[in-house]
């Protein structure tokens, strides 16, 4: 069902934009026509309930599902002037498309709810974007400064604030927390991103997944469309060995764990001398499937 205006639409417009003020420009119409239907379609995913089980039935669910990763994506693209810079040396960095303010306003006039919860750590919410190596290696995860906004579309997680934090070596690792690859996302401006639709073509990356989180009274549901549950030792069972790639296997669950609930590591990896051995062992993981068990959930 056409509903006048897509995110990826606005996306390529965005990034071919080259003149002085492309809010007004590019942003402002494409909301002006998003406003009725565009609107109520997000919003059929605010809930968890059975919408996002129609992705493999029905081409409503399937169809909005990559419409988020889509309006995903542009957030991405609009993020990096509030992130850290690269530890690479390279060019100018380019200026910022939209300041915070309208991009709360587009966000907002769509839905959602912005936060900047920067009290306890919570990775449901927080993204760590930087770390400070606390002296005491057993030093909890504590934030020092919010970075940007997060957004919620009712229960359901757009986006993770992006975080400075302080903590000890045990819990997040500095250049492992912040600069390893994150996992479930298209572009940051100091650390590698991974996600489906990268060495895809210019059609085919547009029919990525996104992945849903839900914070419900009962708790959070994490990456609810997946298919592979990671709960502990089960997932290595003898008879199931096609759950997991080798790289996968050389995790901890603990570390596979971690991975799903941060979407990245924390720390390197306990078997870090033996992923040596495979050269970027990083993109052979796979865990866009992953979900806890029922037991966890």
């Amino acid at each position: 069902m056409s509903y006048g205006v897509d995110a990826r639409e606005l996306y390529e417009a965005l990034d071919r934009y080259e003149g002085a003020e492309p809010y007004e420009t590019i942003v402002v119409p494409w909301l002006d026509r998003a406003r009725d239907g565009y609107r109520v379609r997000l919003a059929a995913a605010a809930e968890d309930g059975s919408w996002w089980a129609e992705k493999e039935t029905g081409p409503a669910g399937q169809e909005l599902v990559r419409e988020l990763y889509a309006l995903h994506r542009v957030s991405d693209r609009l993020l990096p002037a509030l992130q850290p810079p690269s530890d690479e040396s390279g060019g100018p960095d380019l200026p910022p498309l939209l300041s915070e303010r309208e991009y709360l306003g587009m966000f907002t006039s769509l839905g959602m709810t912005p936060f900047e919860d920067g009290e306890a750590f919570d990775p449901f919410l927080h993204e760590i974007a930087e770390v400070e190596q606390a002296d005491d290696p057993r030093a909890p995860i504590e934030i020092t400064e919010v970075l940007w906004p997060g957004l919620m579309l009712g229960r359901l997680l757009f986006d993770r604030a992006g975080v400075r934090i302080r903590a000890g070596v045990e819990h997040a690792q500095r250049g492992v927390a912040d600069r390893s690859p994150l996992y479930w996302a298209f572009r940051r401006r100091h650390r590698p991103t991974i996600d489906l639709s990268q060495g895809w073509g210019h059609n085919s990356q547009w029919r990525t997944d996104f992945r849903l989180d839900y914070r419900t009274p009962a708790g959070d549901r994490l990456n609810v469309a997946g298919d592979r549950p990671i709960d502990g030792t089960a997932d290595l069972h003898p008879g199931h060995p096609e759950n997991l790639s080798l790289e996968e296997r050389l995790l901890t669950p603990g570390e596979r764990r971690e991975l799903l609930r941060h979407r990245c590591l924390l720390r390197a990896p306990e078997a870090a001398d033996a992923l040596a051995g495979s050269p970027g062992w990083e993109r052979d993981l796979m865990p866009f499937g992953w979900r806890l068990p029922d037991s966890e959930a």
